[in-house]
């Protein structure tokens, strides 16, 4: 019992807390405002009055996150004692809702409840002059209660239903601080994020109808045998939304640079992770070990690894490079993913690689985007010409961006390169066992593996290039404006004691898992891995011996030819006092949301489908006219009228008797022949077809379809 309830606080706490806080927000903001003058509720947002209103909802917020993160360190410790748990809360949305816990789950527990804590102590400084907190702080707590029940969730419906809290509650984070550019990138967000849950669904209902079952543990013997194949592609169009995998990773550039920085490092290092989930139930529970979905799987990650990182290393914006960063990580998870299809049961390698790269790129991304906002939070400015040279003779913040970058650029003793080295590692496997003939593959020569293992080094290449690049220009390089640069050396109260020991805390993981990982990330794996259908023992690796240190060094190689080849000599440009300012030189028709997405989905694709639908309507109302008028003629009953009815025959012959009368009368000069009766008749008999024609119709076959639906999610939601 105490475990069930243990799970319950996990998810219901950050929701009751929410309400909590936001009401306490309302009150201490009337209080103040409802005893002082007009003139001084113009200026209330002034950084004194500001900070003090909303320093009590700062402290609920933490308090909350604190109490989350000690909650699930606690559940994680006792894992043995309440793993197999089922909590159920039944007639929920009529099929109830159920939460489970293992490895896997308890670990993404805590680091949803670590990254939320340590954001939620580095947001009272950073939110101090902000507008609209309560707001914020709202929509935080209860994401983080969704968030959490995603993990937890032991059947799909669970999944589902919190998953579409969670998308719906962080489009405010998105749109914050309500400026054009966020309204605009709130929009997409939210277009991606509704569309990819509408896909889910139907793929929900297909996978339903199909096994008889959503419950996770069971759909792999659930779906042996049967056809999933439409609902695995629309599961995977949702999930793959919210991951960011191409060609729906457009909401991520556009999101991560708008958002406030706490925001976005949920937003890249959690809320991807939710997508990352779905597809590993995909991939590990419903097609196990199926070589042709890892086949597919594979080459969107690659395709998504190698065009995020060629973005990120073209952004000129701080938090959009990190952003772009974030889409080629969950390339490699990807890479990861579909090499555990293609390895089917010698997939140890690729398991615990995905495994702990996921792990690895939500602390990667929680430490990166914190250095950004302290930069944003004191500059307001992400564009690297004006950011430049901020970071000089601040060596702390220096340090905690170097224990990033050093991570996710894969370099040996951080934490990454252990991740990047096992899937590393699985391709080079695969690619000696379809040499060796221990595998056997159906869609990847030798040759095709070994591109495919060089576009993986590259694009950890890349990765090397644009952190150098991020951090020459804020740590190394001088501001082309002196005035500019002397205010930024003189700046040394940038960032208060709690943010410093957040950031510090969270930096210092990378070193310390990369340095043991036989200690720390072997443990987390061997405790993770079983979630994705691996419980054997992989082969072990041998971290620092030259034969794995050698993938990380070509990499490194690549990332410095790159830097110094493109980057500092294509990538910038001289102005007339001489000075060198980055560009951007990514081709604006490139961009998918505006170049293909909007137009299409706002302009051709509304008028094609229009017009379609329109010659659907017409050739199906031309079938129906010509069928009534050949094969189904309409036949005459012996009792039924010839034409009209009995009210037109009434209605006719009685303007037949006035016409007559005013014929011998008024009109005897100029008499007046109609046969109103027949006139009366043709006018029902054309009523009377066009109704028919409009009730066959294909238009109003689907207008009746959709108040139909309508009528059903009414039943569903009154349940």
């Amino acid at each position: 019992m105490f475990g069930k309830n243990l799970i319950y606080s996990f998810v219901f706490l950050p929701i009751i807390g929410a309400f909590v806080s936001y009401l306490i927000g309302i009150f201490l903001e009337k209080k103040k405002t409802g005893t002082i003058s007009v003139e001084k509720k113009a200026n209330e947002y002034t950084k004194k009055n500001t900070y003090h209103r909303h320093k009590v909802c700062d402290f609920i917020f933490v308090i909350i996150t604190m109490i989350e993160l000690i909650g699930t360190m606690v559940l994680y410790f006792n894992l043995s004692q309440y793993e197999g748990i089922i909590a159920e809360i039944p007639n929920i949305c009529g099929m109830g809702i159920r939460f489970t816990l293992d490895g896997f789950r308890a670990i993404y527990c805590v680091i949803t409840a670590f990254m939320w804590a340590m954001t939620a102590i580095f947001s009272m400084e950073y939110f101090a002059h902000y507008k609209n907190c309560n707001r914020y702080y709202f929509f935080q707590l209860l994401t983080l209660g969704a968030t959490e029940a995603i993990f937890l969730s032991a059947d799909l419906y669970t999944t589902f239903i919190f998953f579409e809290i969670m998308s719906l509650c962080s489009y405010v984070w998105v749109v914050q601080d309500e400026r054009k550019e966020s309204m605009r990138a709130g929009a997409t967000y939210l277009a991606v994020a509704i569309i990819g849950g509408l896909v889910m669904l139907m793929g929900l209902f297909l996978l339903y109808y199909q096994v008889g079952t959503l419950e996770i543990k069971a759909l792999y013997e659930a779906c042996r045998g049967k056809n999933v194949d439409a609902a695995v592609i629309c599961l995977f169009v949702g999930f793959g939304a919210k991951a960011g995998a191409f060609p729906l990773h457009i909401w991520l550039p556009k999101a991560h640079p708008v958002a406030p920085a706490p925001a976005s490092a949920l937003l890249s290092g959690i809320l991807t992770k939710t997508g990352i989930f779905g597809i590993l139930v995909i991939s590990c529970q419903i097609l196990l070990h199926d070589e042709t979905w890892g086949a597919f799987i594979l080459l969107l990650g690659v395709i998504t690894m190698f065009l995020g990182a060629v973005l990120a290393v073209f952004s000129i914006d701080l938090k959009r490079t990190l952003a772009c960063s974030s889409v080629s990580q969950i390339g490699c998870i990807l890479v990861g993913i579909g090499m555990q299809g293609l390895l089917s049961h010698e997939n140890g390698l690729a398991v615990r690689g995905t495994f702990l790269h996921m792990i690895n790129h939500s602390l990667f991304k929680l430490v990166l985007f914190m250095v950004a906002g302290v930069i944003y939070m004191n500059v307001h400015k992400l564009d690297l010409n004006d950011i430049r040279g901020y970071g000089r003779n601040k060596p702390l913040l220096a340090f905690i961006y170097l224990m990033g970058a050093l991570g996710i650029g894969g370099i040996p003793f951080w934490s990454g390169y252990i991740s990047k080295t096992l899937l590393h590692e699985s391709i080079v496997e695969y690619i000696h066992g379809i040499e060796n003939g221990t595998f056997i593959s159906n869609f990847f020569s030798v040759g095709q593996m070994q591109a495919i293992e060089w576009i993986f080094l590259i694009s950890g290449g890349l990765t090397v290039a644009y952190m150098c690049k991020l951090f020459v220009a804020i740590f190394l390089e001088k501001n082309t404006n002196k005035a500019v640069q002397e205010t930024y050396d003189n700046q040394t109260n940038y960032m208060n004691l709690p943010s410093k020991i957040a950031l510090t805390v969270s930096a210092l993981l990378f070193p310390i898992m990369g340095m043991l990982p036989n200690i720390t990330m072997n443990r987390l794996a061997d405790i993770g891995q079983s979630f994705m259908g691996f419980s054997g023992h992989a082969h072990e690796v041998h971290y620092f011996i030259w034969t794995n240190v050698k993938g990380s060094w070509i990499s490194i190689g690549i990332g410095i030819i790159v830097y110094v080849g493109i980057v500092r000599k294509l990538m910038m440009k001289k102005q007339k006092d001489g000075s060198m300012i980055y560009v951007n030189c990514w081709p604006k028709w490139l961009d998918l949301e505006n170049a293909i997405y909007r137009p299409i989905l706002l302009q051709w694709l509304p008028n094609i489908l229009g017009f379609v639908c329109g010659v659907l309507d017409i050739f199906v109302d031309s079938i129906v006219l010509l069928l009534r008028k050949t094969i189904y003629r309409d036949s005459i009953e012996e009792t039924e009228l010839e034409e009209g009815n009995e009210v037109t025959h009434v209605v006719g012959r009685f303007f037949n008797t006035l016409e007559r009368l005013l014929n011998q009368t008024i009109w005897k000069n100029h008499p007046q022949k109609e046969d109103f009766e027949h006139r009366f008749a043709l006018l029902y008999s054309s009523f009377k077809e066009n109704i028919g024609f409009i009730g066959r119709s294909l238009s109003y076959g689907l207008i009746l379809f959709s108040v139909g639906m309508c009528g059903v999610l009414i039943y569903l939601l009154g349940k």
